[in-house]
């Protein structure tokens, strides 16, 4: 037998139940316990219960063990909710991964002609850090799959997609930089550690602001939203990987060579120089108004 025991209110209503279950006909008679909309036990009542209570049968040990662990479990507050549920078919999720891989292609090569046109060898530049920035990602995929059994799903795609224009974002402003030092007079090579100075906090800024967008998605979000999340605070960290240790060096480096600054090569230099002016010269090379007044003066003196 197993051995139930009430508490006050819960022994109230357990003896009205036997109360009214007592008299009734067969299965009317029998009270139904239910755990996880499955009924575990049926016991027939015999009397009207006003205490404890014992559910008696021909149970072997394990099976009374079994019931008393059940209604054990049945006095837990617990309750299970599915968040999300996605069922999705070895040929469909085929075909939406490769329309996710082709629309990161599409973005990709927009991003590329337009640094080209734009940037001209600066665009070059652009080129080579995506394509190192995509190494390094395909690479972490690579590692986190095989270490934690990460799988790149339709949503990680959208994440690694959007942090394509994020890459780009960062190589726009040192560049745009770049070309304001150049504007001001000064040369590449020269203009080059100005720029990445006043260029550095606004990239950090922006990343810092994308990469905590990233980690309190994936923190509060579930299901595929959390791989949205992860691929893209991974590209984010990748991002300042990538302008620290590779951009700024290389346009360092580049900055040093003549064709570099070459107009027909990187644009830079045909942006114009704003000539400094001459000293006791006005714009048309004419002494200054109040150097001619005193000559002014002078003459009337004399």
């Amino acid at each position: 037998m197993v051995n139930l025991k009430f508490k006050s209110s819960g022994q109230d209503k357990w003896t009205a139940l036997t109360k009214k279950t007592v008299s009734a006909t067969a299965p009317a008679n029998q009270i139904g316990v239910v755990l996880d909309n499955q009924v575990i036990s049926a016991p027939v009542t015999n009397q009207v219960i006003a205490g404890d209570t014992q559910i008696s049968g021909s149970f072997t040990k394990l099976a009374a063990q079994d019931l008393a662990a059940k209604l054990k479990f049945g006095a837990l507050p617990i309750s299970f909710k599915v968040e999300t549920a996605d069922s999705i078919s070895p040929t469909l999720g085929t075909e939406q991964l490769k329309a996710g891989l082709l629309a990161g292609g599409i973005g990709l090569l927009l991003v590329v002609v337009y640094s080209l046109i734009y940037y001209r060898a600066l665009g070059l530049v652009t080129v080579a850090s995506l394509a190192m920035s995509a190494a390094i990602l395909y690479a972490s995929v690579i590692l986190l799959g095989r270490q934690i059994g990460m799988t790149l799903t339709l949503a990680g795609v959208a994440g690694f997609i959007v942090s394509v224009g994020i890459t780009a974002d960062s190589f726009v402003v040192f560049f745009e930089r770049l070309k304001d030092e150049v504007k001001e007079g000064r040369s590449v090579r020269s203009a080059v550690p100005r720029a990445w100075a006043r260029a550095r906090r606004t990239i950090l800024s922006a990343d810092a602001v994308s990469f905590l967008a990233a980690a309190v998605l994936y923190l509060l979000a579930v299901g595929a939203v959390k791989g949205f999340a992860f691929t893209l605070g991974l590209s984010t960290v990748v991002d300042l990987l990538i302008v620290f240790l590779f951009t700024h060096p290389l346009v360092a480096v580049l900055s040093r060579s003549r064709s570099f600054s070459s107009p027909r090569f990187t644009g830079l230099g045909s942006l114009g120089r704003t000539p400094a002016p001459t000293p006791g010269v006005g714009s048309a090379g004419r002494p200054p108004a109040a150097a001619s007044g005193r000559r002014a003066g002078s003459a009337k003196e004399s």
